[in-house]
């Protein structure tokens, strides 16, 4: 193990490491848990499993919908493309994370009962003028991001019951979803991500596998890309699937070694494309540019018990994406209103309710399964995940000073580490410098090319992403209110039997 690998971990667990001695302990005495093993998660596969279920959840049935706007083979390309820019933008928070708690630490500040979130790393490496702007873009798009959980959660269920109309549907599952408030914390998510995981990957392969069996509809056409317009708003979704580490920073936090998450993203990534690239393409290679009019895939498909309980799961697990969503503004609403270090659940759980409010009433309004996606990826996820990590991983590391290591190799850890016995020394003997800088990753040869990439990922995310895309999907959102209006009673609902006699 290197010196600077050995640090990271001394900076960042150094405070919990008594905590967590108790734990193993107390585990130890009372033998085999059930509830650890379904409840407390804090390892690196808790972290994958976390991360992978989060990044595709809803998005998985709308990807055919953005294949039929831009075509097959720029529908994998992106895929691929966004998928390796957001593994690496979710390194460069891990990055940021350690550097903003090993600051903290030094400065003897306990985070025993504090979730660190993303805007305070901005605010303690760059100051208050970045945790505003962190704050904004973060809240909102986890704001949005609820809604389209709770929107999609109402679009599937219809699909198998059509008795009430999908505006009926938003204020049921708004209930439902509402209990989310009481799971404290990302370390409780340890059964519900491996559930959710599981869900996403039997629905993924029920669409290949159905729509290969199925085979192309009489007549199919592969017109895409024709618009300009449609072919960026659907890469604004893709921009936008694999843009789901708004929460890394919260599911770091859960984790027991923090430091290992670096390259956690990137390998969860590569799972979601196993799901994303098949499911999509075999869909859209079916049904062609009848997609064009059906953002949920779901919709096109014979129902089948396999297709209904296609439909079950991912509800299910949008339930759960929605907790992903939704807990990170918990904890903001809970440090705004001054109760975020209770360790009362009932108490946190109640004050976390009118959260959900606001949530469900946008839900209503814009019910737009699909099109929503790409305004949220191009006007929100643009900033949030991208442009703003890469910046502040530059802002950061701008100086020479700063992008000096804080320790020196002839620094034998293996010899002295017997003889410090405080937190207190040891961060006197780490922290031989203000700042201790993560050396770039083994593929990228120096802090020259680190600073050409991110800078490389502002530029093409601010003109394509947020300018083009935030065009092309804005265009089609108001499109889609003009077409149906705000508090749309059925967004997309073929004419049912059911209906026409009621």
């Amino acid at each position: 193990m290197s010196n600077q690998k050995q640090a990271e971990e001394a900076m960042v667990s150094i405070n919990d490491a008594g905590l967590e001695e108790k734990e193993e302990v107390s585990n130890d005495e009372s033998g085999f848990s059930l509830k650890s093993v379904l409840w407390h998660g804090g390892s690196v596969y808790d972290a994958w499993f976390s991360c992978s279920s989060n990044q595709v959840a809803q998005v998985l049935l709308t990807l055919p919908y953005s294949f039929s706007q831009m075509g097959m083979l720029s529908g994998i390309i992106l895929q691929i493309f966004y998928g390796v820019l957001g593994s690496w933008t979710a390194y460069l928070i891990s990055v940021l994370y350690v550097e903003y708690r090993s600051r903290k630490e030094k400065e003897n500040v306990s985070f025993r009962n504090h979730v660190i979130q993303w805007f305070e790393v901005l605010d303690g490496l760059l100051g208050p003028s970045w945790k505003a702007i962190g704050l904004a873009f973060n809240c909102t798009f986890l704001l949005f991001g609820s809604v389209i959980q709770l929107i999609a959660c109402a679009s599937n269920i219809y699909y198998i019951d059509d008795k009430f109309d999908k505006r009926t549907w938003t204020y049921i599952f708004g209930a439902c979803c509402a209990t989310t408030v009481f799971i404290p914390s990302f370390h409780n998510y340890r059964i519900w991500s491996f559930l959710g995981l599981g869900m996403t990957t039997y629905t993924a392969w029920y669409m290949t596998v159905a729509s290969l069996v199925h085979g192309q509809v009489e007549g199919v056409i592969h017109s895409g890309p024709t618009k300009g317009v449609l072919y960026f708003t659907g890469a604004t979704n893709i921009l936008y699937t694999f843009g789901g580490h708004a929460v890394t920073v919260e599911i770091m936090h859960a984790m027991w070694k923090p430091q290992k998450f670096k390259y956690i993203y990137l390998f969860a990534t590569l799972y979601v494309l196993t799901l994303t690239l098949p499911s999509a393409a075999a869909t859209y290679w079916a049904f062609g540019d009848q997609l064009l009019t059906h953002s949920n895939a779901l919709s096109l498909l014979p129902r089948t018990p396999w297709r209904d309980a296609a439909v079950v799961l991912m509800l299910i697990h949008q339930f759960i994406t929605f907790g992903f969503a939704c807990t990170p503004l918990y904890f903001v609403w809970e440090k705004v209103i001054g109760i975020h270090d209770t360790k009362s659940i009932l108490l946190r759980a109640l004050s976390r309710l009118p959260v959900v409010i606001p949530i469900w009433f946008l839900a209503i309004i814009f019910p737009f399964f699909g099109p929503i996606n790409s305004a949220v990826g191009a006007l929100l996820v643009s900033f949030t995940v991208y442009i703003i990590p890469s910046l502040a991983h530059m802002l950061t590391y701008r100086s020479a000073s700063a992008r000096q290591l804080s320790l020196d190799s002839e620094i034998d850890f293996a010899i002295l580490s017997p003889l410090i016995s405080s937190t207190a020394e040891i961060w006197k003997f780490i922290a031989r410098d203000e700042n201790a800088a993560e050396k770039p990753p083994f593929f990228i040869p120096s802090w020259t090319a680190m600073y050409v990439l991110n800078a490389f990922i502002v530029v093409w995310v601010l003109v394509v992403g947020f300018g083009l895309g935030g065009w092309a999907s804005m265009s089609n959102f108001i499109k889609q209110v003009d077409t149906f209006g705000l508090f749309a009673k059925c967004y997309q609902c073929p004419p049912s039997p059911a209906a026409k006699h009621r």
